[in-house]
């Protein structure tokens, strides 16, 4: 028999858990020649999700536990999932319930027919005006800067084969989007589309400094968009000011310049200025990974595994 694994990341999701794994454990109806193994992540959770997730292994040992040192983000966990998945194929799904787990099972039809990646993709979402907003325009600007064609509604729901799991684990990136990453390797894929569901269970800790970061990485990771911006405004900035210069040093040789200008003056300083900074930043956003890559750190620190005896190499690596 063939075997799924199915990567949970789990971040202050105690109240979901008793919810989510039995949604996860009805896959086996639906999957008959399936053999299924649920890797959850526990992402330094300040909550009872570690312990409700060992309890729930004690009663199947279908289910592994990895607990992470500390919050490192869910694409961490996500990567530390891949790494322990041992399935001929590997899906993706969040433990708050937003995405229906019954998809998995018309998405592993699409994997056996040749599609090497089957992504659930948005096309909307029962969540807040803003919220869907921010996401649009997020999901806009990556298809149009970073990767053409990426679905505009954005995905975290996925499902692919053993080999790109082995290719990601392989890359090790860090500061990434684990979507964008599987998306951008270019393997024959195939879509499905469903509506992601309100939040039923616990509140969402995705808050806004973490989509800002997520945003940032996702640009900096997959486009030279924002550099060739740098470029841009400082080309056309240069040839204004030039043109400036010569007019005003003309106007000097023919005594057409009044003693006035100070606002004009100030007001071309402050702006001058507000626009190094911000290329600054842009560019000290390329710096910073750069630099965080060159330490040669580890994405994630595992602080605990419960797993199969059999797959008690993975812990000596």
């Amino acid at each position: 028999m063939k075997k799924l694994s199915i990567v949970v990341p789990v971040y202050f999701n105690e109240s979901n858990i008793p919810h989510t794994i039995p949604e996860l454990k009805k896959l086996r109806d639906l999957l008959p020649g399936y053999n299924l193994e649920f890797i959850f992540v526990d992402d330094g959770s300040g909550d009872n999700s570690f312990q409700l997730l060992l309890e729930e292994r004690k009663k199947d040992d279908r289910i592994k536990v990895i607990k992470l040192s500390k919050n490192f983000g869910a694409h961490c966990a996500i990567q530390a999932g891949i790494y322990f998945a041992t399935g001929d194929c590997v899906g993706v799904i969040n433990a708050d319930l937003q995405d229906p787990p019954e998809l998995f099972s018309e998405m592993v039809k699409k994997w056996e027919k040749g599609s090497k990646v089957v992504i659930a993709a948005r096309k909307d979402r029962e969540d807040p005006l803003l919220q869907k907003l921010f996401s649009n325009f997020f999901y806009f600007l990556m298809a149009k800067f970073a990767i053409k064609d990426y679905p505009r509604g954005g995905f975290d729901f996925v499902l692919f084969d053993k080999t790109i799991a082995a290719e990601i684990s392989r890359i090790n990136e860090k500061n990434t989007n684990i979507m964008s990453l599987i998306f951008w390797l270019g393997h024959k894929r195939s879509f499905i589309y469903y509506v992601r569901k309100k939040r039923a269970y616990g509140k969402s800790r995705w808050t806004f400094s973490k989509k800002i970061k997520h945003f940032s990485d996702s640009l900096v990771a997959f486009s030279y968009a924002p550099i060739r911006f740098i470029s841009f405004v400082g080309l056309i900035t240069a040839c204004v000011s030039f043109l400036y210069g010569a007019y005003t040093i003309i106007d000097s040789i023919f005594g057409k310049i009044p003693i006035r200008g100070f606002t004009t003056l100030i007001a071309a300083i402050t702006f001058l200025l507000g626009l190094i900074m911000i290329m600054l930043g842009i560019i000290g956003e390329y710096l910073w990974r750069i630099l965080d890559e060159t330490r040669k750190r580890p994405s994630y620190v595992i602080d605990e595994i419960h797993i199969d005896k059999k797959d008690d190499e993975k812990e000596d690596n």
